[in-house]
């Protein structure tokens, strides 16, 4: 359970921090900002995760002590490709290729790419150990780092360079403290296997072919607001979907922390029908969690907003998260509930077919949807866009008749949801303010908390009250054990 407090921390700091540097950086300087930070995202999606996803579910204690050849074919992969990466940049930036960010900006992105890439493969490496001191070190570091240096960029200059130096400043400062405890002997590049490589990228890629697409959603509608409503709306835009999908998914990644790797323990051990099983609880906890979070985030948005959000932000910060929510909850369950279910068995390549069709939504409702006079539009394209790609993964992974969460479970959680849609919803007429939120996120989780436990959703109620009792006798559950023993 450590991992997770460790996640939860990394979300709570990348949040505020998030906050911070939009404040003082303003709209249009955020907007340059964001768009160099989604275009970093795109570059180590495409170029790095797969590394990363190979090694959660490739690398263990196991692999470290018996099969070296595994850690360092991803080491020597990372290092050839972060090589080729800043070849290629620098030739691209040096032949006086214009783009919509200064070059600079550009070189920055990339930096971006390279230094966050390595801290996941890290975080990877330590969450694939179980190896929860690890995990928050390289956590707590790079979070102490970026508070001093992310923010302080957007504070002493006011400038997107100065704030994504001190990013890549800080991710590295992390990787360097935690980089020789997360060393394994053995694992030099003279073990690395050309064939495992090639069988890693060939699981990992159908993956990456699918999370790039969906990058690409919010990347290109981010470029098409630059385009047509200047700078200073893209920082409205994104400042929105950013802190609503970190909200959201840091949900589902803590979530996922711990259930995929439950999963992978009970294929190992027991089987690919324990796994299957594994994953069917995983779907209906996940669905339990995120559905009641995302609702939550719209019945309070008018607190949230008058208490969170920068002053130059309100206003079109609650409309464009208003219409991006139904997407980012979609995006939320393809990654935590649904890809699981392809990942366990290795079956990968649906993954790209339901991106597809995402990505093939978006520009036809771009087209279809009236011209607003803000980026509306195009908040409510890239939302549909994520849900038509929810639907035809679900679609997907039916033809493979997995084991899915029961339609007892699915009623369950609607009504503990509606029930606490009731209690919250005549609050929307308070006055926002911080009596209005705290009263709202009580009121709201209590009750829903009660019907879950008071209806058994998925059957959790034993498990949630073992270690709750557990946790006030003062012991702490065995790590890694999972809510359900395989």
């Amino acid at each position: 359970m450590k991992v997770l407090a460790a996640f939860v921390v990394n979300a709570l700091f990348n949040f505020v921090i998030g906050l911070i540097v939009a404040k003082f950086l303003g709209p249009e300087e955020y907007g340059r900002f964001a768009l160099a930070l989604a275009l970093g995202l795109v570059i180590q999606t495409a170029v790095f995760d797969w590394i990363r996803l190979s090694a959660i579910r490739f690398y263990s204690e196991r692999t470290r002590s018996n099969e070296p050849q595994v850690r360092a074919t991803l080491d020597t992969a990372f290092a050839l490709l972060a090589v080729g990466l800043a070849t290629i940049a620098g030739a691209v930036l040096l032949s006086g290729v214009h783009f919509a960010l200064t070059n600079a900006l550009v070189g920055l992105a990339v930096a971006t790419a390279v230094a966050n890439g390595l801290f996941d493969y890290s975080t990877g490496l330590a969450r694939a150990r179980f190896d929860d001191h690890q995990y928050g070190r390289l956590v707590l570091v790079k979070n102490a780092f970026s508070l001093a240096l992310t923010t302080g960029g957007a504070f002493v200059f006011g400038s997107a360079k100065m704030a994504l130096l001190g990013a890549v400043v800080s991710i590295s400062g992390s990787i360097v403290a935690a980089r020789r405890a997360l060393t394994d002997a053995h694992s030099e590049p003279a073990r690395a296997n050309f064939d495992l490589g090639r069988s890693y990228l060939r699981y990992a890629m159908p993956i990456v072919a699918a999370n790039l697409l969906y990058l690409l959603i919010p990347f290109i509608n981010r470029s098409l607001v630059a385009r047509y409503y200047g700078f200073a709306e893209t920082g409205q835009f994104s400042l929105a979907f950013d802190l609503g999908l970190r909200a959201v998914q840091a949900i589902g990644s803590g979530l996922d922390v711990l259930l995929f790797q439950i999963a992978v323990a009970a294929h190992d051990t027991y089987g690919i029908e324990r796994a299957k099983e594994q994953i069917a609880r995983n779907v209906t906890i996940v669905l339990a969690i995120i559905a009641p979070a995302c609702v939550g985030v719209l019945l309070t948005l008018p607190s949230v907003e008058a208490l969170v959000v920068p002053f130059d932000y309100r206003g079109p910060f609650g409309r464009y998260l208003t219409f991006m929510m139904p997407g980012l909850f979609a995006l939320t369950m393809i990654n935590f509930a649904i890809n699981p279910i392809f990942q366990i068995e290795k079956k990968t390549l649906p993954l790209i077919a339901a991106a597809l069709i995402g990505c093939a939504g978006t520009p036809l409702l771009v087209h279809l949807l009236p011209r607003s006079a803000d980026a509306s539009n195009l908040a409510i394209a890239q939302s549909a866009a994520y849900v038509a790609a929810l639907l035809a993964l679900v679609a997907f992974a039916t033809a493979a008749r997995p084991r899915w969460p029961s339609a007892s479970d699915l009623s369950k959680i609607a009504l503990a949801l509606g029930g606490m849609v009731l209690a919250i919803m005549p609050m929307r007429a308070w006055s926002p303010g911080i009596i209005t939120l705290a009263t709202q996120v009580i009121l709201g989780a209590t009750i829903y908390g009660v019907i879950a436990l008071a209806l058994d959703i998925g059957a959790l109620r034993a498990p949630t009250l073992a270690r709750m009792r557990a946790l006030v006798a003062g012991r702490t559950p065995r790590q890694g054990a999972p809510l359900h023993e395989p």
